[in-house]
């Protein structure tokens, strides 16, 4: 036997155990169609609301189609953010609401092989829901989600990576404080989403809450969306500074999930799910 044939092996079971939870996941959801609705009905409601609101405010200001160009552009971009970070806190909330925690603990997969599962089931959620808000946008407003130009590509990946961070605060939440925390999987979000000047510049907050703003990688992104829009090409400085942003966000997320694991261990907190 040679000394790479271990190695693929290991290799070959940890995709199979990554594969495992994508495709649990993925039943979970087709056999509980209610569950669809943050992937369906959820990115259809948000753009009728928010290109509602843009096309009124755009008519009494005589701005034109800048405006609805920004909401909306920001309301579908919004998704990305929330479908990754959704999905990767609701997949953990999956095994505490079904009493599993104790089961996955004392089987083979490592947190890593976990994690990646479910963020890949995450990423089919994303491109699904995106795709619906963007055909949503294009046939009530008459928006193209490509007219943000190629930002739309740095921006995306920017704002995933942020989904991300923030589901791995609130699975550490989760793990210290329990399932009372789990309302932190919306209710960071809906805190995030009016400071990060997703619809409109910072500069229309009030004065005490733009240096908060200014400090969210959301915020950077979102400025480059707009700058996109404006056909100002991309703006490489908000992208640099909301990836810099981003990277302290993702590694103050793992560390914290880190932490939270250990106290959840050490203090036998799986006993409220078993």
């Amino acid at each position: 036997m040679t000394t790479t044939e271990p190695t693929t092996r290991r290799l070959h079971g940890s995709w199979g155990r990554i594969g495992a939870v994508a495709k649990r996941h993925a039943v979970i959801l087709l056999r509980t169609p209610h569950r669809l609705f943050d992937v369906t009905l959820w990115p259809m409601v948000d753009v009728m609301l928010f290109g509602t609101l843009a096309v009124y405010a755009s008519r009494i200001s005589g701005a034109g189609e800048v405006v609805i160009s920004y909401v909306l552009g920001g309301a579908v971009l919004w998704h990305i953010v929330y479908q990754s970070s959704i999905g990767l806190s609701t997949g953990f909330l999956e095994e505490t609401w079904t009493r599993n925690l104790l089961n996955l603990m004392v089987t083979p997969i490592s947190e890593l092989e976990y994690v990646t599962g479910v963020a890949l089931f995450g990423l089919v959620k994303i491109a699904f829901g995106l795709a619906l808000a963007s055909l949503g946008a294009l046939a009530a407003y008459s928006f193209e989600l490509g007219s943000v130009g190629w930002t739309l590509l740095p921006a995306a990946a920017v704002l995933l990576v942020i989904g991300w961070a923030i589901g791995f605060f609130v699975i550490g939440l989760v793990l210290r404080f329990g399932t009372g925390a789990e309302a932190m999987a919306w209710g960071v979000l809906f805190v995030v989403m009016p400071l990060s000047g997703t619809f409109t510049p910072v500069e229309n907050l009030p004065g005490g809450l733009q240096p908060v703003a200014r400090l969210l990688p959301t915020t950077h992104v979102f400025t480059a969306v707009r700058t996109g829009v404006d056909g100002g090409g991309i703006d490489w400085n908000e992208i640099g500074i909301a990836a810099a942003l981003t990277a302290v966000a993702l590694a103050g997320g793992l560390w914290w999930l880190t932490a939270m694991l250990k106290v959840f261990r050490r203090r036998g907190y799986v006993t409220r799910y078993s």
